[in-house]
């Protein structure tokens, strides 16, 4: 699956050296980052029926990955 959408180095490609950067000091940062990952593979499985699901189970990922998404920015932004 190297095509997976919404991939977090893709979404915000001017923190890449920061992300990289957090994953391997910050604890938090990186159990959010793999959460996001997961959820965002996930996701993408859903979408291409690689393991189909309900519409609701879908839309409830898709609201997870954005809140960790919107988390994930706000602590780039802080640092």
């Amino acid at each position: 699956m190297a095509n997976t959408p919404h991939e977090l180095n893709e979404e915000f490609p001017e923190f890449s050296d920061q992300i990289h950067a957090l994953k391997t000091q910050d604890a938090h940062f990186s159990k959010l980052f793999d959460e996001y990952h997961n959820v965002n593979r996930g996701v993408h499985r859903a979408e291409t029926d690689i393991e189909p699901t309900t519409d609701d189970h879908v839309t409830e990922m898709r609201k997870q990955r954005a809140a960790l998404k919107d988390e994930l920015y706000a602590m780039l932004k802080a640092k």
